[in-house]
């Protein structure tokens, strides 16, 4: 079982959950979840706008699950420290700064795991020369903007290089893949080399999202 050789780690979205229960919908994942996912978009890097630091903050006061926090915005130095203060993982994005090393370092400087984030359409080689800075590589196996979509499948090409890379340099940086993990996508993707795995709709739109989160857990 695949499950049982992996420590594969959960980061559900909660860009899928219902915002009026919110407290109550991240109850149903704390038993399996290692992290909360929270997709902050402004409309700007990409074309949809979601929530920003409050609802960050919220969280910290309903539940102990660190939080893995993927800024999708524009001038993301602008936001990196406040997200700091309430996270375990900040995600910047490869295409949205132009001094990617100084903002990497800068994330760390807080305490917080710096990981950097790709569209499918941005190649791993980009990544050469900062790969030895970071903590993790986020690849996107959707368009980021919106949730529920189908991943794509190329993506996988992605992961195996970005696992060749850190196997080739000796490094020890994770790789967590966002976009249409489900119970169909899951196995290729941790086969690919991938650690950390985001999901939104299928967790939180499901019957019973701890059950279903249990079976990207388990490799069942």
């Amino acid at each position: 079982m695949l499950g049982l050789t992996k420590n594969v780690k959960l980061s559900p979205s909660i860009l899928s959950a219902d915002f009026a229960k919110l407290g109550e919908e991240i109850k149903k994942v704390e038993n399996v979840a290692d992290y909360i996912h929270l997709d902050v978009m402004d409309g700007h890097f990409v074309p949809n706008i979601t929530y920003g630091l409050i609802i960050g903050e919220s969280l910290k006061r309903v539940t102990e699950i660190p939080v893995d926090s993927h800024l999708m915005v524009e001038r993301p130095e602008i936001f990196v420290d406040d997200f700091c203060k309430i996270s375990e993982i900040v995600s910047i994005h490869y295409e949205a700064t132009y001094h990617l090393n100084r903002l990497v370092n800068r994330i760390k400087e807080n305490e917080t795991k710096a990981f950097v984030a790709i569209n499918p359409h941005t190649p791993v080689e980009f990544l050469q020369d900062i790969i030895m800075d970071v903590d993790g590589i986020l690849v996107m196996s959707v368009n980021p903007g919106f949730g529920g979509q189908s991943f794509i499948p190329n993506t996988l090409n992605k992961i195996r290089k970005l696992d060749e890379m850190r196997k080739s340099m000796g490094l020890s940086f994770e790789i967590e893949v966002d976009g249409g993990i489900n119970e169909d996508t899951f196995k290729p993707v941790l086969k690919a080399g991938a650690d950390i795995l985001v999901t939104g709709s299928y967790a939180f739109r499901s019957e019973n999202p701890e059950a279903a989160l249990s079976v990207l857990k388990k490799g069942s």
